[in-house]
């Protein structure tokens, strides 16, 4: 049974099926829908927008339903339009409690014609099953709302930027909503209607609060020059990244850590420069040759890009670190289920977690959990604090 969902909000549930609209309780034998919901978490549904790798109805709509789709879409955009005009918070409402129920009943019919013909037109992504765990983890991240405490920048509202931040951040969404399918490599991009945390200035990043006690800070050291090293076949150091390339003798005039850093990539991305000791540990032609064949890159986890050898290196770097991080993500998200704390955003090579107070006790699960990689155990740098912004480092302790 195909069906469509009539808000993402765990308050509203809501579909549409066979023509009717049914709220509060679901019925049995549904199979199939655009996009996944909180409340559907539990169940199995297969999820057309997956199949598709994020494309939205309008640009999975074949020309055989175009026209009718159309009507609908803009008559839909029309009532999002009066929304924002009116200031209509839909965090705070019920989206069918805001649409006619006939036009809604007709909108989804249209939806429901283009999930079944991309389920029937597309093949299943052979991750599949990894595009489901992410994306169902990306839309719980999605509906945690942050908490945010402009009273922290009262100290240095004699400066512009800040009173520009603070009359910018009064008005930002309190959600953090992720696009997977906006890069080519699958790092991970914030839509428009998301808090810009991945963007936001550093010095006013102690506005965001946890919603427990902590911030959990996780965080990969040099996350893609471990990932070349491990596709490699090279065993990892325990110790910083550039500190160990340091000791391994890069060559001449480099003899500090800053040093070591500039040179390795320096090196890197460029084939056309050499050194000896380099490609002796990390193999770079060797592992160019491995996954870049006939225009395309594969990850190890089996997925393609389209590149040409120039951008190849980069695009299997960015690519292999952008998924082991989103899977140790997963892996942290199965182990808290159930518990106080929570994943409460992701940015670049580290996971940040929402800690309680009483299940501090995790942090060593947790620190072991992100280490062990399907890469190997990539050394991880952890920090703990009251505010994004005010992360320490984590000691022994």
């Amino acid at each position: 049974m195909i069906f469509q969902t009539l808000d993402d909000k765990n308050e509203c549930v809501g579909i549409y099926t066979e023509g009717k609209l049914s709220f509060d309780d679901l019925p049995d034998g549904l199979a199939a829908c655009w996009a996944p919901v909180p409340y559907l978490e539990d169940r199995e549904i297969e999820y057309a927008s997956l199949y598709c790798e994020g494309k939205t109805p309008d640009q999975a709509c074949p020309d055989s339903l175009r026209d009718d789709w159309d009507e609908c879409n803009e008559k839909m955009k029309a009532f999002y339009r009066s929304f924002m005009l009116g200031r209509v918070n839909l965090d705070e409402n019920c989206f069918f409690d805001l649409i006619p129920v006939r036009f809604l009943a007709r909108y989804c019919e249209m939806r429901t014609k283009i999930t079944k013909y991309v389920l029937e037109s597309y093949e299943k992504p052979k991750n599949y099953d990894y595009l489901l765990k992410m994306t169902k983890l990306l839309t719980k991240i999605g509906h945690n709302q942050l908490k945010i405490d402009l009273s922290g920048l009262n100290s240095m509202m004699h400066r512009a930027k800040t009173r520009n931040f603070r009359e910018k951040a009064q008005n930002l969404p309190r959600y953090v909503r992720y696009n997977l399918f906006g890069t080519k490599t699958g790092r991970l991009t914030t839509k428009r209607s998301s808090f810009p945390i991945m963007t936001m200035n550093k010095e006013f990043r102690s506005v965001v609060k946890p919603t427990n006690s902590y911030f959990l800070e996780l965080d990969f050291n040099a996350a893609e020059i471990r990932t070349l090293l491990a596709l490699a076949g090279a065993k990892q150091p325990l110790e910083d990244i550039h500190a160990w390339n340091l000791a391994q003798g890069m060559g001449e005039g480099v003899e500090t850590r800053e040093d070591a850093k500039k040179a390795f990539f320096s090196w890197l991305y460029d084939e056309k420069k050499k050194n000896e000791k380099l490609e002796q540990i990390y193999k770079r032609s060797d592992v160019i040759n491995d996954h870049f064949k006939d225009g395309q890159v594969t990850t190890p986890f089996g997925n393609t890009m389209p590149a040409d050898r120039h951008h190849s290196l980069s695009y299997l770097i960015q690519g292999t670190t952008a998924e082991m991080v989103l899977r140790q993500a997963i892996k942290i998200d199965e182990f808290l289920k159930g518990r106080k704390s929570f994943i409460a955003f992701t940015i670049h090579d580290s996971v940040i977690i929402d800690i309680s107070k009483d299940e501090t006790n995790l942090v060593p699960k947790l620190l072991g959990l992100f280490t062990d990689t399907e890469l190997g155990l990539f050394k991880v740098n952890a920090s703990f604090g009251d505010s994004f912004g005010d992360l320490k480092p984590l000691t022994k302790e």
